[in-house]
């Protein structure tokens, strides 16, 4: 029942007592609920908290041998503007797609559909977590290269904000249709590693764009991680032109799209027989 747009209720489809709910407070409700279950798993906790870093220490070995040369970039640049991909991928990307196999297995987004929370509320809510934890990592990231690394403070913190949010719905909405192809959490993150080793190798990530041959440079142009990445490394380091930089919003916003129509394509409330 709706009164002046609120809807209130006795109780959801779980049995617990609600009272006078808004949209903000449901999807916040379920975000609490999922902080507290990602608190309990420690494989998810591992890699939310650890695994960004271990990839930004290994990234950062791996980056000494690369020519560098003639891309305006040194190694530290790369390295750091970089992570930004990696904290997405592993804390908004594979988490996500871990919890909402999860869920459906569970039979918890079923049960959730059955309340007051809309389809979207209830994807949204679940991603909360894991979307707050990616934007203190990405702030961390910034302090650090600024005062440990001395890198320059961000030239466009509007870009780096922009790249880091469309991000952050990209990965969501990418992990929540790419578990259409897993069964169990466990198979999850198997189903994931494709789309992650593409973006980490060819997203601008580890090997920059800049150093890359000009056939190669244009295909990884077209993956779904790299105008975000673009945009994360733009907005830290400037030196881009307004052209580029719409076009790279443009770019983001088409995959962010299409993330969001694969969603209402193929993810599934139910679990898979």
């Amino acid at each position: 029942m709706a009164v002046n747009g609120v809807k209130t209720a006795g109780a959801t489809g779980t049995g617990v007592p609600t009272g006078t709910t808004t949209i903000a407070g449901r999807a916040l409700a379920l975000g609490r609920a999922e902080l507290k279950l990602l608190g309990r798993n420690k494989t998810a906790l591992y890699i939310t908290l650890l695994m960004p870093a271990f990839m930004i220490y290994a990234m950062r070995a791996g980056t000494k041998n690369l020519d560098l040369e003639g891309t305006g970039l040194s190694l530290k640049e790369v390295t750091m503007t970089g992570a930004f991909g990696y904290v997405l991928l592993f804390v908004v990307y594979y988490n996500l797609m871990s919890a909402y196999t999860a869920r459906r297995e569970e039979l918890v987004l079923k049960r959730l559909r059955t309340g007051e929370a809309g389809d979207v509320e209830i994807l949204a809510g679940t991603a909360l977590p894991s979307a707050a934890i990616a934007l203190a990592q990405c702030v961390l990231l910034v302090v650090a290269g600024s005062v440990w690394l001395d890198m320059r403070a961000p030239a466009r913190p509007e870009l780096l904000l922009a790249g880091v949010l469309m991000g952050i719905v990209l990965l969501a909405a990418l992990a929540a249709a790419s578990t259409a192809l897993a069964k169990t959490s466990e198979s999850a993150q198997l189903a994931a590693m494709p789309l992650a080793m593409v973006s980490m190798m060819g997203s601008g990530m580890f090997w920059p764009l800049e150093a890359m041959p000009e056939g190669l440079a244009r295909f990884c142009e077209a993956l779904p991680m790299t105008p975000a990445v673009e945009l994360m490394r733009t907005g830290w380091l400037g030196g881009t032109g307004t052209a580029e930089v719409l076009g790279r919003l443009g770019a983001a916003l088409v995959w962010v799209v299409l993330g969001v129509f694969a969603v209402r394509r193929w993810f599934r409330w139910e679990p898979r027989r």
